[in-house]
């Protein structure tokens, strides 16, 4: 049923919020530009960083692996921003959105691994008994094994960055006020949508352009439901690998390819399925984006929420464009400004 409220504007902006819009929220905006501020950011990051750099040479002393250095570095510093995205920048929501979004119903998760899981384990295996690999994976250290994968998460997460503005840009796009009315049903501006469109005044599918905080705040969205599925099909590769190499890697096999008289559940084979692992959820971000069959199975839901949030977006704006009862002509108050 229509959620009804007196006043459907600040029934919207309570909607933004449960919804994980927090962008959307006119006072949310303000206070997110200001926290970017260098007079905010650069104590905060000087902090983090020196923080980093200590624990970092820490235990490259404790554990007498230079290597260890680097890696705690970029991680402190990596959580460090994603702490301050969290409190200060008001992101909190749209990953609680995103994560209830991904984890609240498991018949959203099975089609989606079941369809994807199969393909993915198919190429993986394929390296996975390779003795190159092996050779590689095994032999790297702690240290130089987590710098790989940070690597490739920072590839996976900046692919993410440059290519899913172009799956948000489609939820804004041949708005009218047909797919409005569609859109909005069941949400605190049905009624008032219907209104817009009936009556003469600010047209709501003008407003449907998302730029500036807004336009972040749905790719922030899309970021956040993509890496939690990736990181479960990786974690999935993972177990995979770990239950496979036991069976399959006896001891004659690492005697000739490591040189080493092991078998079963070794530190070389959790090594070569931490590599294998990170390294099929870098390959799985770019194959979700690229590829048609993965984009309609990652991506065909979250693409009606943001076309919902959008049109809820619209009407709101054009609810706020809208003169207040009395004034008329040149008390007209003027468009709020697409933020930026």
């Amino acid at each position: 049923m229509p959620i009804r409220s007196p006043d459907p504007q600040q029934a919207a902006e309570a909607w933004f919020l449960h919804h994980g819009l927090t962008y959307f929220v006119p006072e949310v905006r303000l206070a997110v530009r200001d926290e970017l501020r260098a007079r905010r950011t650069l104590p905060v990051l000087v902090v983090v960083v020196v923080v980093a750099v200590a624990v970092g040479v820490a235990i490259a002393w404790l554990s007498d692996e230079v290597t260890t250095a680097p890696a705690t570095l970029v991680t402190i510093v990596l959580l460090g921003v994603l702490g301050y995205g969290l409190v200060r920048l008001h992101a909190g929501p749209i990953v609680r959105w995103a994560l209830h979004r991904t984890f609240g119903s498991i018949f959203r998760l099975l089609p989606m691994t079941t369809r994807a899981l199969p393909l993915l384990l198919l190429a993986i295996t394929f390296l996975f008994i390779n003795t190159e690999v092996w050779q590689v994976a095994s032999h790297l250290t702690a240290g130089q094994l987590w710098l790989v994968v940070l690597l490739f998460v920072v590839l996976g997460m900046a692919f993410l960055f440059v290519r899913l503005p172009e799956e948000v840009d489609k939820a804004d796009d041949d708005v009218d006020d047909e797919t409005l009315i569609e859109v909005c049903t069941g949400t605190p501006v049905e009624q008032a949508c219907r209104d817009l469109v009936a009556e003469e005044g600010p047209d709501p599918a003008s407003y449907a352009q998302v730029t500036g905080y807004e336009r972040l705040n749905l790719i922030l969205v899309l970021v956040v439901i993509q890496s939690v599925q990736v990181l479960l099909l990786s974690l999935s590769v993972f177990v995979f690998l770990l239950v496979f190499g036991s069976l399959i890697m006896t001891e004659p096999v690492m005697v000739s390819w490591l040189g080493e008289e092991t078998s079963g559940l070794t530190v070389d084979l959790v090594q070569v399925a931490v590599f294998l692992a990170a390294f099929s959820g870098l390959y799985l971000t770019v194959s979700t984006v690229t590829d048609e069959t993965y984009r309609e199975q990652f991506f065909g839901d979250v693409m009606d929420e943001l076309r919902r949030a959008v049109g809820v977006r619209a009407v709101y704006l054009a609810l706020r464009a809208r003169p207040a009862p009395g004034v008329t002509g040149a008390g007209t108050p003027a468009p709020p400004a697409p933020a930026g």
